[in-house]
């Protein structure tokens, strides 16, 4: 594993020494014990006050990885719990390019309503829900383009696939199966249905088709008049939220916590 996914956001604000994180609650039934999930509460949060929840799905990685423990995950969850939401990460099963988008669809679908049904004692206002997607977890979003997740308010996708039909899971997914967890599938149904959404593209991203899939997805949006907001970084890299750290990294994210605000106020 990189030490790359080691390092934490290239952004802060203030109050994220504060948060409050209750670790490795068990989401779903397994005997992995590495699928887990840790939830961040703002610092400063009124007992009865119920906040927005805000859902990380990691990208395709071994269990074992704990993505959940990646720097990344643990600085995104304390930034957006500084920043007034009830933020929620959790390990999946996950692992791209193998066969593994049903498994890792039912561990996603288990950790929502895990928050959803535990939302008295997290704080949480199971009615105003976030999905932000990472690379491969890019699919995931899915679920929420679907028509049947009313309490999802919002979608966010950091270079993560919108389209995976030409991408590798091609080589262990079944034609249906890709084209069902191809964001760019919903567009086609009912458009006018979808939450709004925020994309962030990496410019130089290394992994194959991804910037390709994204170009098409943001496109084919534009195309149906949805609400979108774009996001590009011209040099960032894949992970550029950790990896690139410079001006347009942090305004990137913090265009990314305004739209959250926005949208679940």
């Amino acid at each position: 594993m990189s030490r790359k996914v080691m390092m934490p956001v290239v952004y802060n604000v203030p109050g994220i020494d504060r948060v409050r994180i209750d670790q490795n609650l068990r989401y779903t039934p397994t005997a992995d014990a590495n699928i887990a999930m840790d939830i961040y509460r703002p610092p400063e949060h009124a007992i009865s006050e119920k906040r927005p929840a805000v859902i990380f799905i990691h990208g395709g990685a071994k269990t074992e990885w704990s993505p959940k423990d990646w720097g990344r995950f643990k600085s995104w969850g304390r930034l957006i719990a500084a920043s007034g939401f009830v933020a929620v990460t959790f390990t999946h099963r996950l692992e791209y390019p193998k066969r593994s988008l049903e498994a890792g669809a039912h561990d996603v679908q288990d950790a929502i309503n895990y928050v959803r049904s535990h939302a008295d004692k997290y704080n949480v206002d199971k009615d105003r829900i976030c999905l932000v997607g990472f690379s491969a977890g890019g699919p995931m979003l899915s679920l929420a383009m679907r028509g049947d997740m009313p309490y999802v308010k919002c979608i966010v996708g950091f270079y993560a696939f919108m389209d995976i039909r030409q991408s590798n899971y091609n080589k262990s997914e079944k034609p249906e199966v890709l084209k069902a967890f191809s964001p760019i599938t919903y567009l086609e149904k009912d458009p006018a249905k979808l939450p709004p959404m925020f994309i962030a593209r990496a410019g130089r991203d290394e992994v194959p088709t991804m910037d390709d899939s994204i170009d098409r997805f943001v496109n084919a949006a534009i195309s149906k008049n949805i609400a979108l907001t774009f996001a590009n970084h011209p040099n960032g890299v894949h992970g550029f939220d950790s990896q690139n750290d410079d001006e347009r990294s942090r305004e990137i994210i913090r265009s990314a916590i305004a739209f959250l605000k926005s949208n679940l106020s």
